[in-house]
């Protein structure tokens, strides 16, 4: 029965005038993986903006987004074969992506295809969108888009932060920096980068400390921070094991500045944390949080309805920024519309490279600017950092009240941009 009711629902597609049909998007999520913990209030992002397009804005030039939605687990291997699913049977013009692993896995395939993948991982290596960086490894990724900075330029300013912070608090002689996450492509992904430029700042670079993606026991790991003298430490990884390590850390009474990858900290982490997550600094993707007051929060609070329908949940950073790449690939097909155009992929590609300045309408305040070129899909240089402020109990109450009292905070400290470096690209 269920074959026979999608070959009816194809068979009617197919009879619809083409200005009629549904728009088949992809949308991989990691919803019970290792980077569930970040991946579930992304995903939950995503979904319900682009549930919301479909509602309020009547879909792209009156046609529906059919969202096909897959829990991958975080398995690199599942996620290229519902890649070939995808294109096989469903035929989707473009997929909201994830994981580095699996985004760099499918380059080639989305270039050959023409759909244009726009994932949560922001590894530089699917900025080089001509293949011009000469660098070994990076292949041209015209098809790649993300929303935000690479992760090696959030870790490069907060490495430009970091030498600043040194000689503002009047420490004598080279901070020293140590790269810690799992032996992974997502952590490793600015490694070398953030090590390159922690060296050209004066910082002494000690060996990579390694930790799994997965929660644990990593007293041993903070005891290495400590014996190497670690002023500044980089935590790769997403929330739940960066969680174990500042406990850890914590008790061993290690004293380190952590600088977090962009899925490193986040509310829900500073309540699982509690102390120990207080003064961890990390980038933030978007202009507004959760709470804040700018124009566009209130079409986010309008969108976070969709799957809240009592308005009274606490949205996270991912949140928000789930709605910002999925808006940039809906403008991006209403640009492919334009015209009476044809919604194809290599349109779409085209729509990311119509603005420059990029804001989608209606999030003024709260999706930073974005900018895409055909040889550069570095999308901002200019990369907020935030600090986690954890003033007391978190282990009484939700998100949302200690939010509200003050208990948690986070405050931005400093806004870097950085130099669009040629030698940068792709790395």
């Amino acid at each position: 029965m269920k074959l026979q009711i999608l070959a009816g629902v194809a068979t009617i597609a197919l009879t619809l005038p083409l200005a009629a049909q549904p728009i088949p998007v992809g949308h991989l999520m990691d919803n019970s993986g290792a980077t569930s913990d970040v991946g579930q209030p992304y995903g939950q992002g995503v979904a319900d903006a682009l549930a919301w397009v479909n509602s309020r804005r009547n879909g792209v030039n009156g046609r529906t987004l059919n969202v096909s939605g897959f829990d991958y687990g975080y398995a690199a291997p599942r996620a290229v074969s519902q890649y070939q699913a995808w294109t096989g049977r469903t035929r989707v013009v473009a997929i909201q992506g994830w994981g580095t692993a699996d985004t760099e896995a499918l380059v080639r395939f989305v270039t050959r295809d023409r759909i244009p993948y726009i994932s949560a991982s922001y590894s530089a290596a699917l900025t080089d969108a001509a293949g011009q960086s000469g660098r070994q490894g990076v292949e041209a990724a015209p098809y790649n888009f993300f929303y935000g900075p690479s992760y090696s330029d959030g870790l490069r300013a907060m490495l430009q932060w970091a030498a600043q912070d040194w000689r503002a608090r009047g420490q004598q002689g080279r901070p020293k920096y140590v790269h810690m996450g799992a032996n992974h492509p997502y952590p490793n992904s600015p490694k070398a980068a953030g090590e390159a430029l922690a060296a050209e700042l004066g910082f002494d670079v000690l060996p990579a400390i390694q930790f799994a993606l997965t929660p644990g026991d990593y007293t041993a790991q903070c005891l290495g921070l400590r014996n190497g003298g670690a002023n500044y430490a980089y935590l790769g990884n997403t929330a739940g094991s960066n969680i174990s390590v500042l406990r850890a850390c914590q008790t061993a009474g290690v004293q380190v500045q952590f600088l977090g990858n962009v899925w490193g900290m986040d509310e829900n982490a500073m309540k699982a944390a509690g102390a120990a997550a207080n003064g961890v600094v990390f980038p933030v993707r978007t202009a507004a949080v959760w709470g804040g007051d700018a124009p566009g929060m209130a079409q986010v609070r309008e969108i976070s309805r969709v799957s809240d329908a009592a308005g009274t949940a606490y949205r996270p950073v991912h949140y928000i920024s789930g709605i910002c790449s999925a808006m940039l690939m809906v403008e991006a097909m209403e640009t492919a519309a334009e015209g009476g155009g044809q919604i194809t992929g290599e349109r779409i590609r085209d729509g990311f490279y119509a603005r420059q300045n990029w804001v989608p309408r209606g999030f003024e305040g709260v999706c930073n600017p974005s900018t895409f070129t055909r040889e550069d899909h570095r999308g901002t240089l200019r990369v907020a950092l935030y600090r986690a402020n954890v003033g007391g109990d978190t282990s009484q109450g939700s998100v949302t009240e200690l939010m509200r009292a003050g208990t948690m905070r986070i405050e931005n400290i400093a806004t870097i941009e950085l130099d669009r470096r040629r030698d940068w690209l792709g790395w």
